[in-house]
């Protein structure tokens, strides 16, 4: 069930929860007196991302193969505001923020691209980060990961093989995952599962016999 509650008008704020499962979603505008939560309200919606916090959870459990709660991280409840804020997104424990900024900036097909900065911030909520000691860069590209296999690649991402560093982050990194994923299917999932303990670049020659380094180099020279 869904349930809309609509603040003091001098707040303009505006909020949507709904419960699916175990895991309750709740949307929030803060920004509706700015351009940007102006433009989220009427392209996107409270509703829509609502939903897209629901897909983009069913999503993950899918990719990384968390079939059961014990998979999972024990998070009950998922937060969006909307709030008048500088840059894209954020992500702190299970609640995200989206800069109505970005939102009242981006030239293109606002909907689309909002629905892919929340399947990136949304991996954020439920990905292992090896206990703290996992690369930020590789954090960002399992974010990234899960945004380019449902469909949301951003505009301007690099091509297959661009980058530096295979842990330079983002889009590099989530092209990366997605070469090896497809030597060993279901390897982002074990690289995942592995990371909830603790982390290592080692875990990269548990699951697939060659370093990392070994790896990128293997990956560069394919589309060299």
């Amino acid at each position: 069930m869904m349930k809309l509650h609509v603040a003091a008008a001098a707040s303009l704020l505006l909020a949507l929860a709904a419960t699916a499962g175990a895991v309750t979603f709740t949307t929030t505008n803060e920004a509706s007196n700015t351009t940007g939560g102006q433009r989220f309200d009427q392209a996107v919606g409270l509703a829509y991302a609502n939903q897209v916090l629901y897909n983009a959870s069913t999503f993950i459990w899918s990719t990384f193969n968390q079939t059961s709660l014990a998979d999972r991280k024990p998070v009950d409840a998922i937060t969006l505001v909307v709030a008048d804020v500088p840059g894209v997104a954020f992500t702190s424990d299970d609640n995200i923020t989206l800069g109505a900024q970005y939102v009242g900036d981006y030239s293109g097909d606002v909907k689309t691209e909002v629905s892919g900065v929340l399947f990136h911030e949304t991996t954020h909520v439920w990905q292992w980060n090896g206990q703290g000691q996992a690369n930020p860069g590789l954090i960002e590209g399992i974010a990234d990961y899960v945004r380019l296999k449902a469909g949301y690649p951003a505009r301007g991402w690099v091509q297959p093989g661009q980058g530096d560093r295979w842990d330079d982050g983002y889009a590099v990194t989530a092209r990366f995952l997605d070469y090896l994923d497809s030597l060993k299917p279901g390897f982002v999932a074990l690289l995942n599962a592995k990371m909830k303990y603790g982390y290592t670049d080692d875990f990269f020659a548990q699951i697939l016999g060659k370093s990392v380094q070994e790896l990128w180099q293997k990956y560069k020279a394919k589309y060299a």
